[in-house]
């Protein structure tokens, strides 16, 4: 399994998502940012993995799988990897949360600037950090 291409489709989606998320913020709709901001994450990471001969399971959180790997991971991003996952499990819990809420929980009352804040800069700082190491994830 070594389809480059399709790493890099996954980080390139990444970032596209990261001018979406944007638009979201400014609308202040603070739930939309924050699983916006895990889909971005979730794709970035697994365009990392997979450009490093790593098939993603399909799953939402790939922090273990990361953490697991990082030896496959350039030298001049081995350090990172523990941010990156943890980035990958923390949004990874607000997913369904935040698109589907639950029966006492509105993910528009419930999701608040800080949240938002905190899930967009996780966004873009995977996002910016893996691209480098994908090939054609420009």
């Amino acid at each position: 399994m070594h389809n480059r291409s399709l790493a890099a489709d996954y980080v390139h989606r990444a970032a596209v998502r990261l001018d979406a998320i944007k638009v979201l913020f400014d609308a202040k709709s603070w739930a939309d940012v924050v699983r916006e901001s895990q889909e971005a994450v979730e794709l970035a990471l697994k365009g990392l993995l997979r450009q490093y001969g790593v098939q993603p399971p399909r799953i939402h959180d790939v922090s273990a799988i990361l953490l697991a790997e990082r030896r496959r991971f350039p030298k001049g991003l081995q350090p990172d990897v523990e941010e990156l996952a943890a980035a990958s499990r923390s949004l990874r819990r607000d997913r369904e949360l935040a698109f589907y809420g639950a029966e006492d929980l509105t993910p528009g009352g419930f999701y608040r600037r800080e949240d938002a804040e905190h899930a967009f800069a996780a966004a873009r700082s995977v996002v910016e950090r893996v691209r480098p190491f994908v090939a054609g994830g420009e």
